[in-house]
């Protein structure tokens, strides 16, 4: 790997079709890129995959990757719980080594108009790279998701895309793209089928609602269960241990438990607290595999040589 060292970590709006997630992934094999983790995720439907490499590289791969899931998701046909606007619903580019956020915001900035010229896929950018304001937030882009934004580009200037457009991709959607710092994906399922209980609890948590500091969270079904799924976009600024700590505490007035919980994708050594209880709890948690450091050091092999995609 090269002095510079970035990580994309795109999500795709399938978590069904193997053989459709198998295919954007084996489009993002590109010299220079090493791919650290995928994952499907049939509750949600959506697959997400973590890439790393030198910056031209990564930026190449997540431009096939976009084209390939352009290719083979209709979003008319498509339907989960987890938001979207895309079939490559959201490609972040993250810092790893040798390189700053505005380096990244210039890379992202690329892509997109790469996305936009190869597919004809529109782009909004976001977090760091976000062009205006009010996009700066990944809810704010996708409100109404696929659907309502597929009226509204064609009747409200404010919603159109950055890049492209005015009309989203017939099936295709449109395709955020930004730069940001680590995010740590994280759920907590509770011991309960009730997921008003969730929902009520993502409310006081997340920071759109006063909760806390860059965490976002809904509250969903998932493998029978009430789950709380979560971004946390600064673990520095709101650690891992705080979150657990406030639902565990906002589940005991609910009068609910919680069962267990799992990192989706890699997490930063430094996102560790080995001696926390939400790292106790969590299931199939192997650091080898999980760790993005140690992940760095051997990547997973490319579909079509080895394994498959891994379920959750």
């Amino acid at each position: 790997m090269s002095s510079a060292l970035i990580e994309c970590v795109p999500n795709f709006s399938e978590g069904t079709d193997i053989a459709c997630v198998e295919a954007i992934v084996a489009a993002m094999r590109v010299d220079g890129v090493h791919l650290l983790d995928w994952s499907m995720d049939a509750d949600h439907n959506r697959s997400v995959v973590t890439v790393a490499g030198e910056p031209a590289a990564v930026v190449e791969a997540a431009v096939r990757a976009a084209g390939k899931a352009t290719e083979t998701i209709d979003l008319t046909r498509q339907e989960g719980v987890h938001p979207r606007i895309g079939a490559a619903d959201v490609i972040p580019f993250v810092p790893v080594k040798g390189i700053k956020l505005e380096q990244c915001v210039l890379l992202a900035r690329q892509a997109g108009l790469e996305i936009w010229r190869r597919f004809g896929v529109p782009v909004f950018f976001y977090e760091a790279a976000a062009m205006r304001p009010d996009r700066v937030n990944l809810e704010d882009v996708r409100r109404g998701q696929f659907e309502e934004l597929r009226d509204a580009v064609e009747k409200e200037p404010s919603r159109r895309p950055d890049l492209g457009g005015p009309g989203l991709h017939p099936t295709g959607g449109a395709c955020a793209v930004g730069a940001r710092k680590f995010l740590v994906a994280y759920n907590i399922y509770f011991d309960s089928a009730n997921v008003a209980i969730a929902r009520a609890i993502a409310r006081e948590i997340r920071a759109a609602g006063g909760g806390l500091k860059r965490v976002k969270a809904m509250g969903v079904m998932a493998h029978g269960r009430a789950q709380l799924s979560m971004n946390i976009t600064d673990f520095e600024a709101t650690p891992i241990s705080q979150v657990y700590q406030r639902v565990s505490s906002l589940a005991a007035r609910f009068k609910v438990g919680l069962a267990e919980g799992e990192v989706i994708g890699l997490i930063p050594e430094a996102a560790c607290e080995r001696e926390s209880e939400w790292m106790r709890q969590l299931v199939g948690f192997d650091e080898e595999t999980k760790i993005l450091e140690h992940r760095l050091q051997r990547p997973l092999a490319w579909p079509g040589n080895e394994g498959r995609v891994r379920t959750v």
